[in-house]
């Protein structure tokens, strides 16, 4: 994580340098403000990686010596295929809709919506694919 500490580092000091620039030319207080914002979660994001270097072992890509073959092996878990998050998107959509519409579709679609969301939160534990 040596590398993201630096990259996000860098990113955060090139805000730091643009973002005065920017003001100076343009006077313009949005977006002043949001490379500001963009300057501080770089630097937060990098705040956070020196930390998390320092705690964990190097991993093979942060060693001089390190190879491919020592980063093989398991990687995580990866969820297969699941149709829970489309139901949860279609309700979504249909709760905005609902908005203008009416408050009987957005009632509806809070409804369908909290079972998807339900089905999506507890897929894992019953069916195909139980833990």
């Amino acid at each position: 994580m040596r590398k993201e500490f630096w990259i996000f580092l860098s990113c955060g000091v090139f805000f730091l340098i643009v973002t005065p620039i920017y003001w100076a030319v343009s006077h313009e207080v949005t977006g002043t403000v949001a490379m500001i914002m963009a300057m501080l979660l770089f630097f937060m994001t990098s705040f956070y990686l020196f930390f998390v270097t320092r705690a964990i072992p190097l991993r093979p890509e942060d060693r001089k010596d390190g190879e491919i073959a020592d980063g093989a092996g398991e990687l995580g878990f990866f969820p297969p295929y699941s149709w829970w998050p489309l139901a949860a998107a279609v309700c979504f959509g249909l709760i905005v809709v609902g908005f203008a519409i009416g408050w009987w579709m957005f009632i509806m679609a809070l409804v369908l919506g909290s079972f998807a969301v339900i089905g999506w939160t507890f897929e894992y534990y019953r069916g195909p694919h139980a833990h």
